[in-house]
C-alpha cells in the first residue's frame, strides 16, 4: 500500500462501553488505511463492531466512553485526535462524510429536503444561503430527483427517494472519505440496484474514497475495491477483492462465503457459521472465533498477530503456525 497516497490512517483504535452488564469491548486495537480513491468493504455479522469504528472515525462517541484509545488516526494528513469541537464541525460534512443506515430515521422531519442539503452547503462552503439553496436543487437533480421537490418534507418521500436525499447530503460538499452505513438495508432489491449505481456513478465523478459497511458480500463484489473482514470489534482479514474472495485465509471468512446459498443448486442445504457472536463484555482468551471454529487448536488461545500473505493480503489466525495449514473453502 503506497503511503503516501493514504487518505485514511488509523492504528490501534480501541473503544470501551460502560453499561451495567460490565465493560462492552466494542473495538480492539482496530488498524485501519484507505488509498484515495479507493472503496474498502467493511463487512462482518451484526454486532462485529462495524458501526462503532466508523462513528469513530468522525469522533462522533459520546465521552464517556469516548475513543479509549488510539495511536494514530489521520485523515488526508489531518490528525482527528487532536482537533477541538469547533474544528471537527468543520472537518464532518466537508471533508468526510457519513451515511447513515436507516434513511427514515436520518432526516430531520420538520424541514424541507433542500433545507436540510443547503445547511450543510452554507456550512462548509463560501456562498450565501441563497446560492446553497440553488447548489441544493442541483445535488437533488444529481441523485435522480426534480428539482422542484426540494420545498417538499420528508414523509413525502418514498424510501428509495429519502436515501437519494441522505446521499445528497453527504456528498453536497464532495468529500474526500464517504462511509455508508449498510446504506441499503431498508430498500428493496430494485430501488437497492438504483442507489448503488447511483454511488458508484458519484463516487466516479468525484473520485471520493469509500468504507462501505454491509454484511452483503453481493455489495462489496459490485463496488468495492478492497475488503476488511470484522469480528468482534477487530479485522480478521484484509486485502483485494479478489484475494479476500479469491484466496480467503481466516476460517470466519470461509464461514461467511459457506453460508451463502448456491446458485447451481438450489436444493441444496445453507451451512451457517456454528454458535453466535461471543459477549463484548468477557471475550474469549486469544482468537475471538475459536469457539466457533471448526480448526481452534491450543495455538487459538494465544494473542493472534497478523500474517502478511502477500503485499496487499493478511490474515490474523494463528492456525498458519501449524506446518500446512489451510481452510476448506466450498466452490460455488
Amino acid at each position: 500500500m503506497n503511503e503516501k497516497n493514504l487518505i485514511l490512517d488509523v492504528k490501534n483504535l480501541v473503544v470501551r462501553y460502560e453499561t451495567e452488564d460490565g465493560i462492552v469491548n466494542a473495538v480492539n486495537g482496530l488498524d485501519l488505511q484507505i488509498e484515495q480513491g479507493k472503496a474498502l468493504g467493511l463487512v462482518g455479522e451484526t454486532g462485529a463492531g462495524k458501526t462503532t469504528a466508523a462513528l469513530s472515525l468522525l469522533r462522533l462517541i459520546p465521552k464517556p466512553p469516548g475513543v479509549e484509545r488510539c495511536d494514530i488516526m489521520n485523515l488526508d494528513g489531518l490528525d482527528m485526535l487532536s482537533l477541538s469541537v469547533k474544528e471537527l464541525e468543520k472537518v464532518r460534512g466537508k471533508d468526510i462524510s457519513m451515511i447513515f443506515q436507516d434513511p427514515m430515521t436520518a432526516l430531520n422531519p420538520v424541514l424541507t429536503v433542500g433545507d436540510q442539503i443547503a445547511e450543510s452547503i452554507h456550512l462548509h462552503e463560501d456562498v450565501s444561503y441563497i446560492e446553497a439553496q440553488k447548489l441544493a436543487v442541483s445535488m437533488l437533480e444529481l441523485v435522480g430527483i426534480p428539482g422542484e421537490r426540494a420545498g417538499e418534507y420528508p414523509h413525502q418521500f418514498s424510501g428509495g427517494m429519502k436515501q437519494r436525499v441522505v446521499i445528497a447530503i453527504a456528498l453536497a460538499c464532495h468529500p474526500k472519505l464517504l462511509i455508508a452505513d449498510e446504506p441499503t438495508t431498508a430498500l428493496d432489491v430494485t430501488i437497492q440496484a438504483q442507489v448503488l449505481e447511483l454511488m458508484k456513478d458519484l463516487r466516479k465523478q468525484y473520485k471520493t474514497s469509500l468504507i462501505m459497511i454491509t454484511h452483503d458480500l453481493g455489495i462489496v463484489a459490485e463496488i468495492c475495491d478492497e475488503v476488511a473482514v470484522m469480528y468482534s470489534g477487530n479485522i480478521v482479514e484484509k486485502g483485494t477483492l479478489e484475494d479476500v474472495f479469491n484466496r480467503t485465509k481466516h476460517p470466519y471468512t470461509e464461514g461467511l462465503f459457506n453460508s451463502l446459498p448456491n446458485i447451481n443448486d438450489r436444493k441444496a442445504m445453507l451451512t451457517p457459521i456454528k454458535g453466535l457472536m461471543p459477549d463484548p463484555t468477557n471475550l474469549p482468551e486469544g482468537c475471538p472465533f475459536q469457539p466457533r471454529c471448526p480448526y481452534a487448536g491450543e495455538d487459538c488461545t494465544r494473542p493472534q498477530v497478523i500474517r502478511h500473505i502477500s503485499d496487499t493480503h493478511y490474515v490474523r489466525c494463528g492456525a498458519y503456525n501449524r506446518p500446512g495449514f489451510h481452510i476448506n473453502r466450498k466452490e460455488r
